[in-house]
């Protein structure tokens, strides 16, 4: 009989090293963008041997796709952070509130604004970035029908992840254009958030009971 296969979590040791090199790797990305990182000097930023950053990360794509589910992990919080249900009276102001608190990530993580929003051609990094959009998408899902009983959504479209490339598109314009995403933009980014989700939402969703 086959043993069954043991999936070990790395030591507290190992995940300190690597806690070390994303946040290197994160204040170069910020500093420097995509085109400025290497192995080397996250190594050396981190005050470690490149060596032990190949040890973890055998390439940069892999330290990006590492650093894009570190900086996702940040967008799951605020989707898993309380929610006073009785401040909502329709789900656009949930959906403002969730769309708000993204923005401040991006506002304040530069790494964010350079994994997600820039254009950097490394389609490891995008299609990670895809992956992480439908469970963000699927936990968005969750935290609306708590709010708000859904109706019937499609199976072969993703409407909240999609929702959320979509309004994404609007902030990486910002970012290309501007350096940041603007009031403006993010005002946009917030509206087209909103009308796609509209095209499935009904405007007048009832309250579930507090």
């Amino acid at each position: 009989m086959p043993r069954p296969l043991i999936v070990r979590k790395p030591r507290a040791s190992s995940q300190i090293r690597i806690a070390g090199i994303l946040a290197a790797a994160r204040e170069l990305l910020g500093e420097q963008g995509v085109a400025g990182l290497s192995i080397y000097n996250v190594a050396e930023r981190a005050g470690i041997p490149p060596s032990s950053v190949y040890h973890f990360f055998a390439s940069v794509p892999a330290l990006l796709e590492g650093l894009t589910a570190d900086i996702h992990s940040a967008f799951r919080a605020c989707l898993e952070a309380p929610v006073e249900h009785s401040e909502l009276c329709q789900w656009s102001d949930l959906s403002r509130l969730i769309e708000q608190r993204m923005l401040a990530i991006y506002a304040a993580d530069a790494a964010a604004r350079q994994l997600i929003l820039a254009q950097h051609g490394l389609a490891e990094v995008t299609q990670a970035d895809r992956q992480h959009d439908i469970e963000l998408g699927q936990l968005m899902q969750a935290l609306f029908d708590r709010h708000f009983p859904l109706p019937q959504l499609p199976d072969d479209v993703d409407v909240f992840a999609l929702a959320m490339e979509l309004g994404d598109r609007v902030y990486a314009r910002s970012v290309q254009l501007h350096g940041e995403i603007t009031p403006r933009m993010a005002e946009e980014g917030m509206r087209v958030f909103d009308a796609y989700l509209a095209l499935y939402l009904p405007p007048h969703l009832p309250k579930r009971p507090d």
